[in-house]
């Protein structure tokens, strides 16, 4: 697998899985009637931020990650990314290659941290990962995310030192 920075090229790759994730709302905080165009300005971040792909299978375009500083000003020693895998390529190490990714990105750039801003409690598979790579979770809104089948669940701010 190779990931490398992305280019507004790869966003017609990206976008498919992208809104199929986005559309069952069971992971993300994002408006599932959420339009490409308004889709693209928000993924594909700006300099200094960073958007990268993961490529398998010869090319294609199987993950992404967009990784940017949390908040402006006094918190922008902070990093954030957020993640997103092609549902069919879940399980064969595609997230675990991307935050590990943004991870080096984030040290390389003097961040002193990386901050998770909304995970979803239900979203087992993603808090796993993220725990093994050193995140814990520094707080839980209850009831902060609507998930489609199991109601109301938790958001957790997920957080680790770099």
């Amino acid at each position: 697998m190779l990931i490398r920075d992305a280019s507004t090229a790869d966003w017609p790759a990206i976008w498919p899985f992208l809104h199929k994730i986005v559309v069952a709302g069971d992971t993300f905080t994002y408006d599932p009637e959420l339009r490409e165009e308004e889709a693209e300005a928000m993924w594909m971040a700006r300099p200094p931020g960073r958007v990268v792909v993961a490529e398998a299978d010869g090319g294609n375009v199987v993950g992404t990650a967009s990784m940017y500083a949390n908040r402006a000003g006094p918190g922008a020693h902070i990093a954030s990314a957020s993640y997103m895998v092609d549902p069919s390529h879940q399980g064969t190490g595609v997230g675990r290659a991307l935050v590990s990714d943004s991870l080096r990105w984030a040290r390389a750039r003097g961040f002193q941290g990386m901050q998770f801003n909304a995970v979803a409690q239900t979203n087992s598979y993603a808090i796993r990962l993220y725990e093994s790579l050193g995140f814990t979770v520094i707080g839980t809104i209850p009831g902060g995310f609507r998930h489609p089948v199991a109601g109301d669940v938790g958001l957790h701010i997920m957080f680790c030192p770099l």
